[in-house]
């Protein structure tokens, strides 16, 4: 892996993936793209490529221009942004992954995709979710993540293209603001209790719902896309998880730092039932036996460094 192309480099996951890439291979040999500018300090310490993940011209461009033969392809609209602009949605994260993986085949790229517990659907067993199991999710952010896993199986199967990817759970992070997630309430209520003392949750209080920290998310692609291709039987959409909470319990962890910290709800009935169709817990046996998947941050350790990175590092007393 010489040459690394990261589209919708400045979301939540690429803005900490391509620093992380960057000290691992080099800070010439990782090119961020996005369809917007990067902003002063967001992505401009190292190579920047306006990109479009529904042009495959453009796409095609920048691999021949960088020589790139490892694509981290992270562009497309989360889940409850999906559900308001479903037409929209389908555009980017369908058409934008065939795009993708068309110029991977053409250029003999490798590929990371990210996929969802998105993927899963009511009818899916909701505890312990297991690797392989019946997907047949109702949002369309879902419907697309299946559609794009099953496209990078394909493309492995039909034309040899290295597809890989995760099956991410909620992700926390304090780089980035939350960007239209079900789960943006696990990083809204750090804001809001360091800021405020207080947050109202869009989710039940009782939603229990698999999560990870980002830091645990970057190390996940860096080691799937590292990891010996011969003991790979899955390749791509492996379910990953690091801790597993309702909002309620992560308020309560937070309490641990700052006890005067209250939460109160105000659900949201479209991310609801979103959260409702998805699993309560999964199953990542595959990810640990395969390639050695083990996460670093549990709820207690990850609260702590939130709280810490949020608060600016302050003292916080009730």
């Amino acid at each position: 892996m010489q040459r690394i192309l990261v589209t919708g480099a400045l979301g939540q996951v690429g803005s900490e993936l391509v620093p992380a890439l960057r000290t691992r291979y080099g800070t010439d040999h990782v090119i961020a793209s996005d369809i917007r500018v990067a902003q002063r300090g967001a992505g401009d310490e190292g190579p920047f490529q306006l990109v479009d993940c529904t042009s495959q011209r453009q796409i095609q461009e920048a691999v021949r221009r960088y020589q790139i033969d490892t694509i981290y392809h992270l562009a497309a609209l989360l889940s409850a942004v999906a559900e308001q602009k479903p037409q929209v949605a389908w555009d980017i994260n369908m058409g934008g992954l065939y795009r993708t993986l068309e110029v991977a085949r053409e250029n003999r790229c490798a590929v990371f995709v990210p996929s969802s517990i998105g993927a899963f659907g009511p009818n899916t067993p909701t505890d312990g979710t297991p690797q392989d199991t019946i997907q047949r999710p109702t949002s369309m952010y879902g419907i697309t993540k299946v559609a794009g896993e099953l496209l990078c199986d394909y493309y492995h199967g039909r034309f040899g293209v290295d597809a890989r990817g995760v099956r991410y759970p909620g992700i926390i992070s304090h780089v980035t603001p939350p960007g239209g997630g079900t789960t943006d309430y696990a990083v809204e209520i750090f804001h809001d209790a360091v800021r405020h003392g207080r947050y109202t949750c869009f989710l039940r209080p009782d939603t229990r719902l698999d999560m990870m920290y980002m830091p645990d998310a970057v190390k996940a692609a860096i080691e799937l896309m590292e990891a010996d291709p011969e003991r790979l039987r899955h390749r791509n959409a492996f379910n990953v998880t690091a801790m597993n909470f309702t909002p309620e319990e992560l308020a309560a962890a937070i309490r641990r730092h700052m006890p005067g910290f209250t939460i109160d709800y105000g659900v949201d009935p479209v991310r609801q039932a979103i959260a409702d169709s998805w699993p309560n817990s999964i199953d990542d046996s595959a990810a640990r036996a395969e390639w050695g998947w083990a996460p670093s941050y549990d709820l207690l350790s990850m609260t702590a460094d939130m709280l810490s990175h949020v608060s600016g590092g302050m003292t916080l007393t009730d």
